[in-house]
């Protein structure tokens, strides 16, 4: 059987059936990656040895004995804590950092039986909309080797598009799942802010980040976020979900009415984006959906309210990496003054300097309430336009990326332009709401998404939502690099 056309759903029933061992289909994948990987870079390190070793685990135990994904390889962000497996987030000032302990994320995947393939690529602390921004490589797009994967969560959406995984976990602050998810035409799913635990996620943006998953289909995202969900004692924001996401339900979407966001689809939009958006909304008629514009003024200061809030976390949070106490070291170094300089100087990117100068300058004294202070506020009026929205929808749509994939190496000079390409998931991100993006056809042979978004705490009628869609639509997303996988050998 041939691992690329495999959903996670696939992968379990096949062990359910004793069609395939926890072994055979582990070791499929692995193979799959050594073929493939050369090209896609999706993986920063695959724990071959830690996989097999986990699929004999579950091999060993009785049939009866088995939890329902036990044995299903996954693929994680390298942004996640796990115990005894180097976490670097892309950065060289955590290169070698080997955490003692799970993420609750993690623990939970553990629990469940979930076969941990390794590790993959993401920009540098999550701060990119390419994974260009990676210390150690650069993912490339399935459908494209050229272009890029979409950021910071590429590794993920690549692993997933090039079936190196059955899914994947990523992180979400400003689009970090949705766009990737677009850009290599899979399904990623940012859920409510709290939904999931952070514990053990390398924070970037404390009130933004948010862990979902990356998937083949809206079942999936749906059973993994089941996995993962929940209110954890040691994230004091988590509250959990109020009702399991799935399994999503129904193929009418009759009596529901949709916004479609008038700031995200207008000239922001490539043309193509446009035109298959206008097909997503069509589609959504002929199941039963009644859509009409709706306008949110206050989202086109999104960006820049984003990127004054998330740098000032960010500047925040990185100052714990300063060479003393794990990662990087810079040696040699006179003094300790000396060794922060020169550790953080060599350990940090282009990118992760830049927002971490943004965001001092905007806390600084004199400019916090001019900056940070005026950026919250207008947060503030982005969660009240999308509030008054939903008075009137049950959902809002837009495309999910204004254009397709980029070349690789076409926006690394421009920072304005990258940062553009989360136009239409920063305010949603801003305003902690839940989203999805979902294979909505193509662009010039490309993946376009469309972006379906709920009120707070709406994952199960969102992903219900989604589930239609998709159903209807066929859209089909097999990227190239899913051809001629290996083989699962019973």
């Amino acid at each position: 059987m041939d691992v690329a056309t495999l959903t996670a759903h696939d992968c379990r029933d096949l062990l359910a059936g004793r069609e395939v061992s926890a072994v055979e289909l582990t070791r499929a994948y692995l193979d799959r990656i050594a073929q493939v990987d050369d090209v896609v870079q999706a993986y920063l390190a695959v724990d071959e040895a830690g996989a097999l070793a986990a699929a004999a685990a579950v091999d060993a135990k009785p049939r009866d004995e088995r939890l329902t994904w036990e044995g299903v390889p996954i693929g994680l962000k390298d942004i996640l804590c796990v115990k005894g497996m180097e976490t670097t987030c892309a950065s060289r000032i955590l290169k070698g950092y080997i955490p003692p302990y799970d993420a609750t994320v993690i623990a939970k995947l553990r629990a469940a039986g979930l076969i941990f393939l390794g590790k993959l690529n993401m920009d540098e602390f999550a701060m990119g909309s390419s994974t260009e921004n990676s210390a150690f490589k650069t993912t490339r797009n399935p459908w494209d080797p050229d272009r890029v994967p979409g950021g910071s969560s590429g590794g993920s959406a690549a692993c997933v598009a090039a079936a190196l995984a059955p899914w994947a976990l990523g992180t979400d602050t400003g689009g970090s799942i949705r766009q990737p998810a677009s850009l290599c035409g899979v399904v990623g799913l940012k859920p409510t802010y709290g939904a999931v635990s952070r514990y053990g996620l390398i924070a970037f943006a404390s009130s933004l980040d948010q862990i979902g998953p990356l998937t083949h289909d809206v079942r999936d995202a749906a059973a993994l976020l089941d996995l993962i969900a929940g209110r954890d004692p040691l994230d004091c924001t988590s509250t959990g979900l109020i009702e399991p996401a799935g399994p999503p339900e129904g193929d009418s979407l009759k009596g529901l009415r949709f916004g479609v966001i008038k700031e995200f689809t207008g000239e922001a939009c490539d043309a193509g984006v446009r035109r298959t958006f206008d097909s997503a909304v069509k589609a959504i008629g002929t199941l039963g959906g009644v859509c009409e514009e709706v306008s949110l003024p206050s989202v086109e200061r999104g960006i820049a309210a984003y990127y004054l809030i998330a740098p000032s976390e960010a500047s925040s949070n990185l100052a714990r990496f300063d060479g003393v106490r794990y990662g990087h070291r810079h040696a040699g170094s006179q003094d300790l003054n000396e060794m922060y300089v020169r550790t953080r100087s060599e350990g940090f990117g282009a990118e992760v300097k830049r927002r971490i100068m943004i965001g001092t300058h905007a806390l600084s004294a004199g400019y916090y309430d001019a900056y940070y202070a005026q950026a919250q506020r207008t947060r503030t009026l982005i969660i009240q336009d999308f509030a008054d929205a939903f008075d009137h929808f049950d959902f809002l749509i837009s495309p999910t990326s204004p254009t397709v994939a980029f070349k690789i190496g076409e926006r690394v000079a421009d920072p304005l332009a990258m940062y553009c390409s989360d136009l239409c998931t920063i305010p949603v991100s801003l305003a902690a709401l839940p989203a999805v993006s979902v294979p909505a056809g193509f662009s010039d042979g490309l993946p376009v998404g469309l972006q379906i978004i709920g009120p707070h705490f709406s994952e199960r009628n969102l992903l219900s939502m989604a589930h239609a869609f998709e159903q209807h639509v066929q859209v089909g997303t097999v990227a190239p690099l899913r051809a001629g996988s290996a083989e699962v050998t019973p």
